[in-house]
């Protein structure tokens, strides 16, 4: 979906981005990751031609973007920023038209876009579709401009830093939501962030970027297990590794199941199938249990999983 060759940004005697190629398909999440100043931002930018590239080619879905109408090429992607972006004296439902609106959809198709995408984004359109972005909640308006960059049904979703200014309850729960709605939607996603940890949780690949150039692109799972560089391994933590690779592997995979789903007891309290095997070590801990219930989507207990076996084979 989107190729980068030889690609590099100057700005006057200063390269920001230093002769990097990158490839990311169709339908994954690229995230970037690296400390301030390394480019990952204005790699992005150069993507929708907010930043032109100074050398090198950039394509997308085989195109060459240099070719393209940029106003064209802007319309046919989703961008989040930090911060939201939205437009202050417009509504929430308004927000997040607009793009429909320059594409000029017929005016009943928008009203059933903004209320699809505000459910979707669990915001109830009757509570929120009038409000204005200053009545919101700082976790309510980066949904909003999460569902405006939805709104137009785009092939690429492009996200700057967008949980970056939240805290971390709200932060966690709007990951949460990125990953349901992307087994939802199934974006080709470029996820830009400083936090390694939000950037293992999200992507199907990972760009390492330090003074420019990706130092590795890989699976969550690989940079973890083989970074690249000592770079890359104080990046993801040299002591805490172990537990790191426990946060990619959801409970059903190493759970004990029944043979049948079965009801649950009344007042039972477990884990979800989707829940990390990490999250369950921490609730063993925590309560001082050998082993804990796990139930599916419908609340039904399908197994269960023992601290013996996370410590055996979790990581």
């Amino acid at each position: 979906m989107i190729e980068l060759k030889n690609v590099t940004r100057r700005f006057g005697d200063t390269v920001a981005v230093d002769n990097i190629n990158l490839t990311i398909e169709t339908g994954e999440v690229c995230v970037l990751v690296g400390s301030s100043g390394c480019g990952k931002s204005t790699t992005l930018r150069m993507i929708n031609r907010l930043l032109p590239h100074s050398a090198g080619n950039i394509l997308v879905d085989g195109e060459d973007i240099a070719a393209m109408n940029p106003e064209q090429l802007r319309l046919n992607m989703g961008y989040v920023i930090q911060g939201t972006g939205l437009f202050p004296h417009w509504t929430v439902a308004r927000n997040i038209a607009m793009v429909p609106q320059l594409l000029k959809w017929p005016r009943d198709r928008i009203d059933a876009r903004v209320n699809e995408l505000m459910t979707l984004l669990d915001l109830d359109p009757t509570v929120h579709a009038n409000k204005y972005p200053q009545q919101l909640s700082g976790g309510q308006a980066q949904r909003v401009g999460v569902a405006r960059a939805l709104a137009a049904d785009p092939n690429i979703l492009l996200m700057d830093e967008p949980f970056g200014a939240l805290d971390a309850i709200t932060r966690e729960n709007l990951q949460m939501e990125m990953l349901r709605i992307q087994k939802q939607v199934r974006k080709t996603t470029v996820f830009v962030t400083h936090d390694i940890d939000e950037a293992l949780k999200l992507a199907t690949r990972i760009a390492v970027m330090d003074r420019g150039r990706i130092i590795q692109h890989d699976t969550p799972e690989n940079i973890l297990r083989h970074p690249a560089s000592e770079f890359v391994e104080n990046l993801v933590g040299k002591q805490d590794r172990g537990l790191k690779l426990m946060s990619l592997r959801p409970v059903r995979e190493l759970m004990n199941p029944h043979r049948g789903p079965k009801r649950a007891d009344p007042g039972v309290e477990g884990l979800r199938e989707e829940d990390s095997i990490r999250l369950a070590l921490s609730v063993m801990l925590w309560r001082g249990l050998q082993e804990v219930s796990v139930f599916n989507a419908h609340g039904e207990e399908t197994g269960v999983i023992t601290r013996e076996r996370i410590i055996r084979e979790g990581a």
